[in-house]
């Protein structure tokens, strides 16, 4: 697969995936924490949103693997 094609794929992989994690996180929070006391949203919101990170390194580690010959 040509570089710019698989960087293409992985940019457009990696705002599908903010903006659906984003949306699942928040709608979790709405529905689960609304009687929670702030402590309990600053942890939750600060353990999700390093989350996201995980799944994104393996798509920009995919993203620069060298083409194989």
């Amino acid at each position: 697969m040509p570089v710019r094609l698989k960087k293409l794929i992985g940019v457009v992989i990696l705002l599908a995936l903010v903006v659906i994690y984003a949306v699942v996180a928040t709608a979790f929070a709405s529905l689960r924490l609304a009687d929670a006391p702030g402590w309990v949203h600053l942890l939750y919101f600060l353990i999700t949103g390093l989350f996201w990170i995980v799944p994104a390194m393996f798509v920009i580690s995919w993203m620069q693997r060298e083409p194989k010959a």
